[in-house]
């Protein structure tokens, strides 16, 4: 796990040293075990190393192979001793144990196509000296970042924006994704960032820069389908498939050369990753599994009681943590660079706060529960489309028995029940922009309706989840998750993210992913006899969720009165409901973020 710097010279001038030195020195955090360079005559690499496979300086990078590629690489490919065994039987050498240089004996093996062999997440670029080009790739998810522009002659890419940043000689924000987000809470769902001009490579897509006539072409290697095989199974069936997948997904994600702990949040996604992760783990090491959990200091949304019965049932080395409203205070403008781009709530300063005690306890790599929600069909607000799909599909049966089942928590059965007959009768983009525009928010901007035609119209349960997945929620989880683990040179890995998981949990049948009035059915059954049945069945869920209410009664001059000195707000936002703390909170934070990185609006 490490982080990545590159600089292209369009016209073919070199690279001067400190200009990638400089790039390459903001992203220190992503690497600090060591830094390594490469220059060619009108481009160079920059590296920054997190040893965490083969921790000898036969991991050092930029990585050279067989004379003719080099690599700058971040992430890791679990399944690289699988590969590395495969390319050995046909005659390929290696001189470390590092899955990058399986990377790029993968690569002269199958070119392009060498993606499709990994099983994990990375973010790379491999210069191919014979066919003058840069193929560069980020995984199926976009678990890794690659961000890049074109500027002055140049062609950037990094790890992170900041890097990026330093070469535009203005700041301006993008406003078609400032009101996306203002709207309608998206954030990662198109290849633009907020900053105009700054891209990121799509989830599951190739890069190929051609270094002779500088231009570059983007491809996508990967389109998430289901197995249509898997949706015959029956529930046991499903049940055993589901928990041997899940099981392998933990054992590719254990594989380190450095300590290993895990998030608990006390939710059913984290409990279920860490039960499933420490037996695995304390047989191979012989020592406890390190669990971290962040306890919010409001009784509403404290969930510490559940991760303390989780540890106590399968006798984890847990660590609670419980930041003050003034660390959270104190962190926020921390937390804004950290994240580079306004995000979703103060909770993810509780994740922030993990990763923080994660590095005191040098757990350098730590698993995680993303993803179980999108892919196994956990969320309230899912509801009204699993409904809608059975309206559509006139299964009036199975809709009368799920919906008398139906266990609510934040919503009510009213409520799925018009949202289901919404989806079904209407576009559901008309409801949400109603909704926000009229009570909540109204912009000096004109929007452009087809940037969310497939966002929000509804065509069948699996496009739903699929969408869920690739464009809508997922993606802004991931880059939390990156940036706040990175800031603290850890390395998190998500098993619910291994894409074989992924691509079975989209598979079953909906009847098993929703029964007997539980989301979530099928892990619930996975794990029945691995954690306290009380944290099984709950149906009340938060994860690492921040005191938000109490903190932004605590601060709500300070919030108001930074709002008030925010040139974008003023010249963006027509109008805003101040009541609404989702509403105060994203110009709360769109007001930092336009002050720390000194953003303009045109």
């Amino acid at each position: 796990m490490c982080g990545i710097s590159g600089i292209i010279n369009k016209d073919n001038l070199e690279v001067n040293f400190s200009d990638i030195k400089n790039i390459n020195d903001l992203i220190i955090h992503r690497g600090p075990d060591s830094e390594g360079f490469f220059f060619e005559s009108n481009f160079a690499f920059g590296h920054r190393r997190l040893a965490i496979l083969d921790l000898s300086e036969d991991g050092h990078q930029p990585m050279h192979y067989m004379d003719r590629y080099t690599i700058t690489y971040n992430g890791e490919v679990y399944n690289y001793l699988e590969i590395r065994e495969q390319l050995e039987q046909v005659g390929y050498k290696f001189k470390s144990n590092t899955d990058t240089e399986v990377i790029l004996a993968a690569y002269d093996k199958w070119g392009y196509d060498c993606v499709n062999q990994f099983n994990g997440m990375w973010s790379f670029a491999i210069y191919d000296k014979v066919k003058k080009e840069i193929f560069c790739s980020r995984d199926r998810f976009g678990v890794k970042p690659f961000y890049y522009a074109e500027v002055d002659n140049k062609f950037i890419f990094g790890s992170e924006i900041k890097q990026i940043l330093e070469y535009l000689p203005q700041r301006y924000v993008n406003k078609n994704i400032l009101a996306d987000y203002l709207l309608y809470s998206l954030e990662e769902h198109t290849n633009e960032t907020f900053f105009e001009g700054v891209f990121k490579l799509t989830q599951s897509h190739n890069l190929i820069y051609n270094l002779e006539d500088n231009n570059y072409k983007t491809f996508k290697y990967f389109d998430l389908k289901p197995s249509r095989h898997l949706v015959k199974l029956k529930e046991s069936e499903a049940i055993e498939h589901l928990g041997n997948s899940l099981k392998n997904s933990i054992a590719l994600r254990l594989r380190s050369d450095v300590k290993i702990g895990t998030c608990l949040s006390g939710g059913l996604d984290s409990s279920s990753i860490a039960a499933l992760a420490s037996k695995m783990y304390t047989d191979n090491s012989g020592s406890k599994f390190i669990a971290i959990h962040a306890k919010s200091v409001e009784n509403k949304t404290d969930e510490s009681g559940y991760a303390e019965k989780v540890s106590n049932y399968c006798n984890f080395d847990l660590s609670v943590i419980e930041p003050s409203l003034k660390a959270i205070s104190n962190n926020i403008e921390e937390v804004v660079y950290t994240q580079e781009e306004p995000f979703g709530g103060p909770s993810i300063l509780m994740q922030y706060f993990v990763m923080k005690e994660a590095k005191r306890l040098n757990c350098i790599v730590m698993l995680d529960g993303q993803g179980g929600d999108e892919t196994l069909f956990g969320y309230e607000s899912y509801y009204s489309f699993y409904f809608a799909s059975l309206l559509a599909k006139l299964n009036i049966v199975r809709f009368i028995i799920d919906f008398k089942r139906l266990k609510v928590f934040k919503v009510s059965k009213r409520r799925v029940l018009k949202g289901s007959v919404a989806v079904l009768f209407r576009n559901q983009l008309s409801l949400i922009e109603k909704k926000y525009r009229s009570k909540r928010v109204l912009l000096n901007h004109t929007l452009d309706s087809k940037r969310y035609t497939d966002i929000y119209s509804f065509q069948t349960f699996e496009n739903f989840q699929k969408r869920e997945i690739m464009v809508r929620n997922l993606p802004h989880l991931l880059r939390y998750e990156d940036k706040n683990s990175m800031r603290h040179s850890i390395e998190t890995r998500l098993p619910f993210v291994d894409y074989q998981v992924v691509t079975s949990a989209i598979s079953y049948d909906d009847k098993l992913k929703f029964k007997k009035g539980f989301l979530k059915y099928l892990l619930r059954k996975v794990v029945e006899n691995l954690l306290p049945k009380d944290i099984v069945w709950r149906q009340n869920k938060f994860g690492f969720e921040a005191p938000t209410d109490m903190w932004i009664d605590a601060n709500i001059e300070n919030i108001k009165a930074e709002i008030s000195r925010s040139r974008i707000v003023k010249q963006f936002v027509k109008k805003a409901d101040y009541s609404n703390k989702n509403i105060l909170w994203k110009l709360y934070n769109i007001s930092i973020w336009e002050r720390i990185y000194n953003v303009k609006i045109d």
